[in-house]
């Protein structure tokens, strides 16, 4: 299989995971440990993640722009706004969030090392038991939380379980966020925005950290727009999806994919 031809394939696996809550990074080293391709590199996992952040920037851009300018606002003007406390609740989120995901994945990197079936078997693991928490808590959790009502500690709470997702690969940051957000009883529909919402800064400073590690070139371009294209159409399922849906059938695909994987661990140790 060409580069071109495996660029494409992740870059559409990663645009399908990303933002659902099953972990796109259990599905991206997935695919090359079951294929024996080689493993991603660098350079490519920042593509197909800044892929995946140019899909909720433009998917969202009329919501930046009214969170921006509202964020302005309020401290220029002192206009106190749903948009302007919004901003900075997702400021707020990200930079505790963001230092702590760099100690805990530096943590993550020590226990798991290089072994990928030993990560595989971590990632099996973590897509079971955070599929079976994010139905018992989404089956039981009251949706009486709006998006617009979501207040500066369930900001801070959902901003840091990001972390987590840095420190044990397969639970997935948007699983973990929309999993705590329905803990908290935010909306479905709200919790998943609001995941989305926090994801950019905090992708947005992974990029950026990661600039010198660019190679350009077709795969490169490839995955970018892969994943951006199959992300923008992600997001607008899900939304539409949780309007009268549940997280049931992704808890369900978590716990059937871990099993897989554990069973394809057996076979290879």
């Amino acid at each position: 299989m060409t580069d071109t031809m495996q660029a494409l394939i992740l870059g559409i696996v990663q645009g399908l995971t990303e933002f659902l809550p099953v972990s796109s990074s259990a599905h991206l080293n997935l695919f090359p440990w079951v294929f024996g391709w080689d493993k991603i590199s660098d350079s490519f996992d920042v593509a197909l993640h800044l892929g995946t952040l140019l899909a909720i920037v433009l998917f969202f851009y009329k919501d930046w722009i009214k969170l921006i300018k509202g964020g302005y606002n309020q401290v220029v003007k002192k206009k106190n706004t749903v948009n302007g406390r919004m901003f900075w609740y997702i400021v707020f989120a990200t930079i505790p969030a963001g230092i702590l995901s760099l100690v805990l994945d530096k943590i993550s990197e020590i226990i798991v090392g290089d072994n990928l079936n030993v990560e595989m078997l971590v990632i099996a693991i973590t897509l079971i038991v955070m599929g079976i928490i994010l139905y018992v808590v989404d089956k039981k959790a009251k949706s009486t939380v709006k998006y617009k009502d979501i207040t500066l500690k369930q900001s801070m709470l959902i901003g840091m379980s990001q972390a987590i997702a840095a420190a044990f690969p397969g639970v997935s940051r948007s699983g973990i966020t929309m999993t705590v957000a329905r803990w908290l009883n935010v909306e479905r529909e709200a919790a998943a925005k609001y995941s989305f919402m926090l994801a950019a800064p905090i992708t947005l400073a992974a990029v950026i950290f990661d600039l010198n590690k660019f190679t350009f070139g077709l795969p490169f371009i490839i995955g970018v727009l892969s994943s951006f294209i199959v992300g923008v159409l992600i997001i607008k399922f899900l939304l539409n999806y949780l309007k009268k849906g549940s997280f049931k059938i992704f808890a369900i695909y978590r716990v059937i994919i871990g099993i897989i994987v554990i069973g394809l661990f057996f076979t290879r140790i």
